[in-house]
């Protein structure tokens, strides 16, 4: 058994759902599913019958279930896929939901270039669509000035300071810091989902479902196409990143998502501009939840963000200080500091 299916809570878990289906709580088939980067676990529970439920314990001191249960029966009713809710306790932080299985989104790829690898990223970009139509934005928090600087702000607190100890901001942090906020802001105000990458996409009967939506926002409407094409996952050309922004614009326009007066350029360098904020606020979370909450398994995957980084930042000329830094400081700094953390887990 795993640490988590030994721990008190486990065990008022595991009353909690027998008392829900009227069982006994010692003949209840409960077994850990997954946890994620935050305080969140989920456990699979196989009932009698042979029906299976996952169970989610997100305790109430660190995590507030209350926008995930909101979202989630507002996205249903609209039609979206999402897991359905049987049970919920606030109180105690507990909820069963629909079992969607054990195949996120990035088990289905092969190769970038690989028929699955691009149906099924067209796949994930139809619910982007869907999600922006169907889910009004208005009862979400906003994705503001001071939300996007707070999430820029992670990486030189956290990747520059804690994590290469450098004391110093990069030149042009603050122009750049200041542009990439303007764009977002810039941008049409849709739903987003803030965390739309392949692993929280669940592969269910062939079909796509969306998990871990809690996060959802108000805010610009490029955000979780980059999520998905700039993901953990994946590095695609850039004619093949360029075609794919192109064709979400186009149907943007026609679902009147996005004005007709923003032009292909303006709008390619709005994504670029997006996808930039996105790999300096995933640099930075990578570095704390290493070195704050002692996680593993972050490390390995700063160099495919920072090459997300330099991808962007190729499109947007104006921050050439910045990307020079990038280049011949940042990247050598970042590649011995890695070499040092393997060999100390070595050791």
């Amino acid at each position: 058994m795993t640490p988590a299916e030994t721990s008190p809570r486990f065990d008022a878990l595991r009353h909690w759902a027998a008392a829900q289906h009227h069982l006994p709580a010692d003949v209840l088939n409960l077994r850990l599913a997954a946890g994620d980067a935050s305080f969140r676990r989920y456990f699979r529970l196989t009932l009698p019958d042979g029906r299976s439920r996952m169970l989610m314990d997100a305790p109430p001191a660190q995590e507030d279930s209350r926008p995930f249960v909101d979202i989630a029966r507002r996205w249903r009713a609209g039609g979206l896929p999402v897991p359905a809710l049987y049970a919920v306790d606030l109180e105690a932080g507990f909820l069963e939901l629909d079992d969607l299985g054990d195949t996120p989104l990035q088990l289905r790829f092969k190769s970038i270039d690989h028929a699955d690898t691009l149906r099924w990223h067209e796949h994930a970009m139809e619910l982007i669509h869907a999600l922006q139509n169907r889910a009004g934005p208005d009862p979400l928090p906003i994705y503001d000035a001071a939300l996007l600087g707070r999430e820029l702000d992670l990486f030189p607190e956290w990747c520059l300071t804690q994590w290469l100890g450098e004391t110093a901001l990069p030149p042009g942090w603050n122009e750049l810091r200041q542009s990439l906020i303007d764009s977002a802001l810039a941008q049409p105000v849709v739903t987003v989902h803030r965390d739309y990458d392949a692993m929280n996409l669940m592969v269910h009967d062939e079909r796509l479902f969306l998990i871990d939506f809690q996060d959802a926002v108000a805010g610009p409407i490029s955000y979780d196409l980059i999520s998905l094409l700039r993901g953990r996952y994946c590095r695609f050309p850039a004619g093949r990143f360029t075609a794919w922004v192109e064709a979400f614009r186009q149907r943007a326009m026609q679902d009147g998502r996005l004005p007709r007066s923003i032009d292909s350029e303006t709008f390619h360098r709005q994504v670029q501009a997006m996808a930039a904020q996105r790999a300096l606020k995933v640099l930075g979370i990578f570095c704390r939840l290493t070195l704050r909450d002692e996680r593993t398994g972050y490390l390995e995957r700063l160099l495919h963000f920072l090459t997300h980084l330099e991808d962007s930042l190729t499109d947007l000329p104006e921050h050439d200080a910045f990307q020079r830094w990038l280049t011949e400081d940042f990247r050598p700094a970042l590649m011995q500091r890695l070499a040092a953390a393997s060999g100390e887990e070595a050791t």
